[in-house]
């Protein structure tokens, strides 16, 4: 019985069965959930947490409540490493299908509470504290997330169409955008801001209730990825896969955390930070910034589809090694075209952007897939993943928002950036090419975390 990515017709032919499109639906529509529920949580930061939460911060310091707000996002990436070592244990040991509806679930239960949580009007200091941990149980399920929706993409992939494959589940980032614009857009246009900040923020997150509920029934109906099958038909899994892991595959643990931090970095600003920026800071109109906020979101889709294709071409090294290229040259010219306060050029600004993070995203899932053996490598990629989004993007917004406080200038936001871009692209620089590797050969699959010959 041959598994799916190494099946000659597989390799061969040119579109999908009914159940390829069933696994290729059951990986992007977790991260979707994923990332629906990250940007409104991040909007909400930007817009109404400060007020509602942290209110009495800003009577201490000019600003603090605000800088807290976006602290807040970063909290949960602390504890998304810990979620992906204890999903990244069960899905080496249990399998991807089992964890990936289990943290489906988790975030999208989180999600919804918050959108029912009372204000620190209502019940003082507890509501900042019950934010808090709902959005650390955000992180801890985020953390188990991505790396079982990565694996079953690439394992059931066929070999030269892995990156493509693999493109699926990063899509989530771009339409989990797309779905929370298009509701906040709606708000925004037929609310009034007394009314979005009285109750109508809160409508986003009870929304995510609905897509638990379908995100749920694609994913159980989504075969188990045949790696793993194989794997647990061959007694090859290990009682210890995190302990293997740190003592036999460090090295690519740490690369793959290193070539994530700029992406992420970057990411988060089109996540979190611009929107809020154009409108707190810039004055600029809410609807029209967030419809440009969406059109560049479609931008972001498509680039990280065509990164993965291209990755499948020229190989995974060096389409990273050209998204984060093109990153690094547009920050300064972005911000620059951002500061004239006009929406047209801040929606080609960051859809600009959107074309070196689809090249430096896309090829993710492949790459770090192909960087480990398969009893360790849920592990290896979900701690490596949870770890360049805590030095990446945990923060980046607050590190933003601080640097435009401390020199009054965008642009030195652009150069964190760009300093970031050059961390990661020197990660991606270090590794051997892995566009082929064997998913199955333990001896042979951790081959692609070495140095270039």
């Amino acid at each position: 019985m041959a598994l799916a990515s190494e099946r000659p017709d597989a390799q061969s032919r040119d579109g999908m069965s009914a159940a390829d499109r069933k696994v290729l639906a059951g990986t992007m529509v977790g991260t979707t959930i994923e990332w629906y529920d990250f940007f409104i949580f991040a909007q909400a930061a930007g817009l109404v947490f400060a007020t509602l939460y942290f209110g009495p911060l800003e009577g201490e310091s000019s600003g603090l409540a605000q800088l807290v707000a976006w602290a807040t996002i970063g909290i949960s990436f602390f504890f998304r490493p810990l979620g992906a070592v204890i999903a990244g244990r069960l899905g080496d040991r249990i399998g991807r299908k089992a964890m990936l509806v289990f943290t489906l679930v988790m975030m999208g239960s989180a999600t919804a509470l918050i959108g029912l949580l009372p204000t620190y009007a209502q019940i003082g200091v507890w509501a900042p504290i019950l934010l808090m941990l709902l959005r650390i149980l955000q992180g801890f399920s985020a953390g188990g997330e991505w790396g079982g929706a990565a694996l079953m993409a690439v394992e059931h992939a066929p070999v030269n169409r892995r990156g493509f494959w693999g493109a699926y589940p990063q899509i989530g980032v771009p339409v989990g955008m797309i779905l929370a614009t298009l509701v906040l857009f709606l708000l925004r246009s037929s609310l009034s801001p007394e009314d979005f900040l009285a109750w109508g923020w809160r409508i986003p997150f009870l929304l995510s209730v609905v897509l638990i509920v379908v995100g749920y029934f694609i994913r159980a109906a989504v075969a188990e990825s045949p790696v793993f099958k194989r794997m647990i038909e061959r007694k090859r899994d290990t009682a210890t896969p995190l302990r293997d892991l740190m003592r036999t595959h460090k090295r690519p643990v740490i690369l793959a955390a290193v070539i994530f931090i700029g992406n992420n970095a970057a990411g988060y600003l089109v996540i979190a930070f611009l929107s809020s920026y154009a409108q707190r800071i810039l004055g600029m109109p809410a609807a029209p910034v967030l419809l440009a906020t969406l059109l560049a979101s479609f931008g972001w889709l498509i680039f990280t589809l065509y990164g993965g294709i291209l990755s499948d071409r020229i190989g995974r090294v060096r389409t990273f090694q050209i998204g984060y290229g093109l990153i690094f040259v547009w920050m300064i010219p972005m911000f620059l075209m951002i500061d004239t306060r006009n929406v047209w050029a801040y929606g080609i600004a960051i859809f600009v952007l959107t074309i070196g993070l689809g090249l430096s995203y896309g090829p993710m899932s492949a790459m770090y897939a192909e960087m480990f053996p398969a009893n360790v490598r849920y592990s290896g990629i979900g701690i490596g993943y949870a770890l360049g989004a805590i030095l990446g993007g945990a923060f980046a917004p607050l590190i933003a928002e601080a640097l435009l406080k401390g020199t009054g200038w965008s642009g030195s936001i652009g150069l964190y950036i760009m300093g970031l871009c050059v961390i990661s692209f020197i990660g991606a620089t270090l590794v051997k090419e892995t566009k082929g590797a064997p998913l199955e050969a333990e001896e042979e699959a951790g081959a692609g975390a070495g140095r270039r010959g």
